[in-house]
Parts: structure tokens; sequence; C-alpha cells
């Protein structure tokens, strides 16, 4: 079954527990982005895990390995089970904080482009056109080489990704996912639920289609209805 993950980005902690009192029990992960980290530090990890809250730390980390192997293994020390690092910092540095989280219980999953990432607008240095797939297969195939759990990328360039790789299952974390009917906001590279779950994603990360919805609860009820009756049958 495709998990669902709800970004907690947010600007208090007092406004995150508020969010998790609103969207009530269940088995979703709360994703712990830079805004959320940025404001209350460690004690977002560690409060929403005393609520029986899994926990996903979305830093996505790039530095030298050593200070990301560091980082890795406080991130996993407060609780989070996934942790997010940067493919593009390498495999020395992908394989460090495999290490370091790994003293935790924690997992690594590799941010390959970003969903806000248009093609058409790309920094320099990139090739183009861009051959997202091909670039995201081989960031996949370095980053599980490095140990990491799986890789985080748009559900949109899943299909390609699977053609380039070959037969071969993997781990794949979607943002930039909306409901079906869902703005698609500051996202470039965008897919529905429902899309996503055909396309083979491992965790969707929704935002504010739910976090911003007037009610929440009702918003992530929907989209696990949408979830569930895109499994096949």
């Amino acid at each position: 079954m495709t998990e669902l993950a709800i970004a907690f980005d947010v600007e208090s902690l007092e406004q995150a527990l508020a969010l998790d009192e609103r969207l009530g029990a269940g088995p979703e992960i709360a994703k712990v982005g830079l805004q959320l980290f940025a404001a209350a530090g460690p004690e977002a990890v560690r409060s929403l895990r005393a609520r029986g809250r899994r926990v996903f730390l979305d830093l996505k980390l790039h530095d030298i390995p050593n200070t990301v192997k560091g980082a890795a293994a406080e991130a996993a020390a407060l609780g989070a089970e996934l942790i997010t690092v940067h493919a593009m910092g390498g495999p020395a540095m992908v394989g460090a904080a495999v290490q370091g989280a790994a003293r935790g219980g924690a997992q690594v999953v590799a941010v390959t482009l970003l969903t806000s990432l248009d093609p058409a607008d790309l920094p320099p240095g990139f090739a183009r056109p861009l051959d997202a797939a091909r670039v995201i297969a081989e960031l996949l195939a370095m980053s599980e080489s490095a140990g990491a759990r799986g890789i985080v990328c748009s559900a949109a360039d899943l299909a390609g990704v699977r053609a380039a790789r070959g037969p071969k299952p993997f781990y794949a974390v979607t943002p930039g996912i909306r409901p079906a009917g869902g703005a698609t906001q500051d996202q470039a590279r965008v897919a529905t639920v429902a899309d996503a779950v055909r396309l083979g994603s491992s965790l969707i990360v929704l935002g504010r289609a739910i976090t911003g919805a007037a009610d929440p609860c009702a918003a992530l009820e929907a989209a696990r209805a949408e979830r569930d009756a895109a499994v096949p049958a």
C-alpha cells in the first residue's frame, strides 16, 4: 500500500501540534521540513513523536560527508525514521548519511530533481534539453549503491525512471502531489494522488491541499479514499 505523509509546513510548534490534533489519529507520517525545524528545532520531532506520529525529517542535508554523517545521526536520535539528503552530494556524502542515520535506526532517501524545477528554466550546468528520467535513474542507482533506501522525485517522472532503470523495484517518495482537481501552486511537475499510486509511488507527500483546507481531517479522508480507489484490485 502506498503510504501518505503530511507536510507540516507551519510557522510554530503550537501550529504543528494544533494541525496534528485536527488531523486526528492515523498512520500518516508527519513531514517536518525546513520551515518548522527552523522555527521549533528538534522539539518539533520530539513533540510529534510523543503524540504517536511517525516523523519524516526533510532537511535535505548537503555538505561534506563528515558533517552530514553527524547531522544524520542526530536526526535519527530524535526519532525520525526517514531523513533526506541531496543526491547531488555524491556517493560518499550519501553513504556517510546512511551510516549516521543507522545509529538511530533511521533510513535515508536522496532528493533528485526538485518538483518545483521546470526543465525549461534550469540553472547553469544542466544539459539542455534535460533528460530527467535518465538523470534521476542514475542518481537512484548511485544512492542505492551508497545504502539509501530510495529517492525523492516527482511522480510525473516515475514512468520514465522505471523505463530507464528496468524492472527492479525501488522506493520513491513523491512530493508535489495534489488531490484530483487541486491547485498546482508553485510546483512545476505535479500529479494527483491517484496518478502517484498508479505510477508506483511508495510515499506520497501532501502539503497545502491538506494543511490549508478548511477541514484538514476531511481533506485527508478524501485523499485516503482517492489513494485506496487507485490501488489495483
